[in-house]
């Protein structure tokens, strides 16, 4: 397993990966001491890379080799997740419909909660059936701000 670390406009974000892909990008809410070398693979590079281009609003699609652990239910999820296109959202209902079953709508939530891949595995693009910004791992104002960076209109503030 490799780490490295990123600064974004959200926290510093911790990336794993093993000898497959990427296996974690997470968020984290505390100060981190960079330690990153020179070594670290190319899988994690691209990795940086593409993130730093997200934020930089350069990039709408991610492309990474993704090894994710978790149940088939919850890879099933994960996939689903990953054909929300970018500056859309769906329900966590609309998520259980098309995963076939619609009183599965807390395994989904739940299994969405459990994504271990952070933006690149878009969990923030699951919103309530009535619009509302519901759960979110890594903070609601994350989740807004996600989702505000990925609307493809940007208001202006007033003020």
């Amino acid at each position: 397993m490799h780490t490295a670390h990123i600064k974004t406009p959200l926290g510093v974000a911790k990336v794993v990966s093993d000898k497959v892909g990427i296996v974690e990008i997470s968020v984290l809410d505390e100060e981190v001491k960079f330690i990153n070398s020179e070594n670290i693979p190319q899988v994690l590079k691209d990795c940086i890379t593409q993130l730093e281009e997200y934020f930089a609003g350069e990039r709408t699609e991610f492309q990474l080799k993704l090894a994710p652990k978790g149940t088939d239910f919850q890879q099933r999820v994960w996939s689903e997740l990953n054909k929300i296109p970018f500056g859309k959202t769906y329900s966590y209902l609309a998520l259980s419909k098309k995963l076939g079953d619609v009183k599965a709508i807390r395994a989904v939530a739940s299994a969405n909660g459990k994504n271990p891949l952070w933006i690149v595995t878009p969990c923030h693009r699951v919103i309530g059936s009535d619009g509302s910004l519901t759960g979110y791992a890594s903070g609601l104002w994350r989740k807004k701000w996600l989702l505000e960076h990925e609307s493809p209109a940007k208001q202006q503030s007033l003020f």
